[in-house]
Formats: C-alpha cells, sequence, structure tokens
C-alpha cells in the first residue's frame, strides 16, 4: 500500500441517479484527509465509460475549497483492470494508477444494484458498501420483500409483476386486492424515481406505464399511514444503528422533486420518538440489514403507524447507497450518534479493507485445503 491511502471515488453512473451521485462524491473528496489519502476521481458516463475525471483531480490537489458543487464527468477514458493478476490498476493510454480501496458512489442501477461490485470482486479490489448479493438484494424491491419476509419482518401488502403480464385484468385484481391509494414502483431504481401515487383504477394504467420506462419488473403496494422513520446501519461482522430520522413530505409522497428540486420537505433529525420506538426502529433496521446481507452501510426506512387499527411498523426499503450528501439524512444520522462524516468517510474504508483482508485469507484457506 503506497504512503497515502489511494482511494478510487466512483461517481456519476448510468442510472436516472446520476446528478445526485455527482454531488455525493464532491462531499466525500472534501471530507477526507488530504494527508492520509489520495483520491483518485474517476466518473461514469450516462452511457457507461468510465473516465478519469482530471479536472476534479487538479481542483483535490488545490484543497477541498476550491471544489464545485458537483463533480463532472468529464475527462481521459480509463479501463477498470478485471484481472488480479495485474495489481488491480486503472490504466489510462498505458499509465498506470495504483488502487488501495474503491469508494463506489453510484447510486441505482449500474452501481448500487451488485454489478461494479461483481468487477470490483474479479479484480480483487477492496470497496465500500455491500457485496454483490446485498447490493442486488437492496436493489431490487421483489428481492428486498421477499428477503424481508422470509426473516419475518413487516412489509406493505403488495403485488409484483412483469411487464408481459400487465393488462386490464391484472390492474383490477391489484386494486381490489391493494385497495386505493396505492404506488406503483418500478422493482429496480432508486430516489423515487418513477415512482407514482395512484388514488383511482384510471390512474393506474399511465403509472404502470411510467414505471416501465425504468424497469421490466413493477411493484404495487398498498399506502401506509404513518411516520416515516428513517435509521442509518454502519458495519459488517457487527454493525450498529443510529438514532432515528424523520421525513416529513412536501409532496403527496416523498418524491424525486420533494428530494432534490424542492425545499418543501421537511427532515427532521434526530426524530422525537419515544425511546421504546427507537429501540424498536434499531433492531428492526438492524434485522432488515442482516435479512438482505448488506454489509458496510444501508439507510433502512419505516412507516410506524402506533394507531390501534394501525400496521404497527412496515419496513419499507433497505438502500445500500444511501444519499451521501453533507446534509443527507444518512451522515446526519451518523453526526448525531456521534461519528462526524470525515470520520464516517473513514470507518467506511476501514470496513472496506477489513472485509477484504478476510476474503484473501479464505480464498488461502481454500487453495491449501
Amino acid at each position: 500500500m503506497s504512503e497515502r491511502t489511494r482511494v478510487l471515488l466512483l461517481f456519476g453512473g448510468r442510472s436516472a441517479e446520476h446528478d445526485v451521485s455527482c454531488v455525493s462524491a464532491v462531499s466525500i473528496a472534501r471530507a477526507l484527509d488530504p494527508q492520509r489519502f489520495d483520491v483518485l476521481p474517476v466518473g461514469i458516463t450516462i452511457d457507461g465509460q468510465w473516465l478519469l475525471a482530471e479536472e476534479a483531480r487538479a481542483l483535490l490537489e488545490k484543497g477541498a475549497d476550491a471544489l464545485p458543487a458537483k463533480f463532472v464527468v468529464e475527462g481521459e477514458p480509463v479501463v477498470a483492470q478485471s484481472d488480479p493478476s495485474r495489481a488491480a490498476l486503472i490504466t489510462r493510454d498505458g499509465t498506470s494508477f495504483s488502487v488501495d480501496v474503491v469508494f463506489p458512489i453510484l447510486h441505482g442501477p449500474y452501481g448500487e444494484d451488485g454489478t461494479v461490485q461483481g468487477l470490483l470482486e474479479l479484480a480483487d479490489l477492496p470497496y465500500v458498501g455491500s457485496g454483490v448479493v446485498g447490493s442486488a438484494v437492496g436493489m431490487d424491491k421483489v428481492m428486498m420483500k421477499r428477503a424481508l419476509l422470509g426473516a419475518g419482518l413487516p412489509v406493505a401488502p403488495y403485488v409484483a409483476f412483469r411487464e408481459h403480464e400487465w393488462d386490464a385484468a391484472l390492474g383490477d385484481a391489484i386494486v381490489a386486492e391493494l385497495g386505493l391509494p396505492l404506488f406503483v414502483k418500478p422493482a429496480n431504481m432508486g430516489s423515487s424515481v418513477g415512482v407514482s401515487k395512484v388514488k383511482s383504477r384510471a390512474q393506474l394504467d399511465d403509472a404502470v406505464a411510467d414505471a416501465l420506462h425504468f424497469d421490466e419488473a413493477i411493484v404495487c403496494e398498498a399506502a401506509v399511514v404513518g411516520r416515516e422513520l428513517e435509521i442509518a446501519v454502519l458495519g459488517d461482522l457487527e454493525p450498529k444503528a443510529s438514532v432515528a430520522g424523520e421525513i416529513i413530505p412536501g409532496d403527496e409522497f416523498y418524491s424525486y422533486a420533494d428530494k432534490y428540486e424542492s425545499d418543501a420537505a421537511q427532515l427532521i433529525a434526530p426524530a422525537v420518538v419515544p425511546a421504546d420506538v427507537l429501540a424498536d426502529a434499531q433492531r428492526l433496521a438492524l434485522a432488515a440489514f442482516d435479512a438482505c446481507g448488506c454489509a458496510g452501510m444501508a439507510r433502512v426506512d419505516f412507516f410506524y403507524d402506533a394507531a390501534p387499527n394501525g400496521l404497527g411498523w412496515v419496513v419499507n426499503e433497505v438502500n445500500t447507497l444511501p444519499g451521501f450528501t453533507s446534509i443527507s439524512m444518512f451522515p446526519r444520522l451518523w453526526e448525531l450518534s456521534g461519528v462526524s462524516y470525515a470520520a464516517l468517510c473513514e470507518e467506511l474504508i476501514a470496513i472496506a479493507l477489513a472485509r477484504h483482508a478476510r476474503r484473501v485469507a479464505r480464498a488461502g484457506r481454500q487453495r491449501w485445503e
């Protein structure tokens, strides 16, 4: 390993959450101590090309204050080597860059779903966040719900189907089973992209058509009334749960516009909840983290309805690569739990290196056996 730990900061990506990733990447780059970490920013374009973000790297050398609000995905093409015998190098026009650890801050498909994680496994590179399985399960809302149900955790009533199964009869059956209003979601997407709240049978067809722009698998969920609470989870072998945050949407639900284009939503941290409610949320968050096979980090989102006839707790989603800007809920919750943004980034890198060391040790045992 070099004197400074070289961190390949992988941002951008092919999903609809590309811009969010570019903002998150700047926050991470600002937080990592330049005396201890050498940040190598690599952006992925919307069409999947990997580029060495040379301008971003030049700005990093001038100091964190020189960084823009978000990184721009531009620069010279690079190739990520998937051959561990080549010392896990990133090459550009024959120039090699050694890498100690990868920090992928790629939200959504082709980054949060196990695809990049698989490439990094092939390259024998340590990386921040969940592995292939945890990433894939956390990204796919159908697989996630099945994993949560298998672990005995509560989820909202839902119906999942694929594009070829969709017809008017199925739409009628979904409304009859789930009632109205209901939510329509693409199975593999984040940040509420492609999500619609449906209040009538007539709206369902358009909502499904919109969701099918993003994925061929669709999830329809019963609307759940309750407080929207979030818990951040950090760790691997012995993960820890943060204090709770609460979302009060400014829109009819916590939509993409509510998250990134409007100031109407309220993000309350810490959430004002009794100690027993917080303990329940933390316990369920850790159980959901384990059920989905997560590692490193995740933000677990809940609905909580304490009314006598309410559903009680509902696990809504497990986000394995949550928003990571300085004002995003995941780092805010850890800040309130005693872990600063910079310490959080360093802890995630340490977890990644420790996980990789265990994997290398297992591989050595397998060879000898």
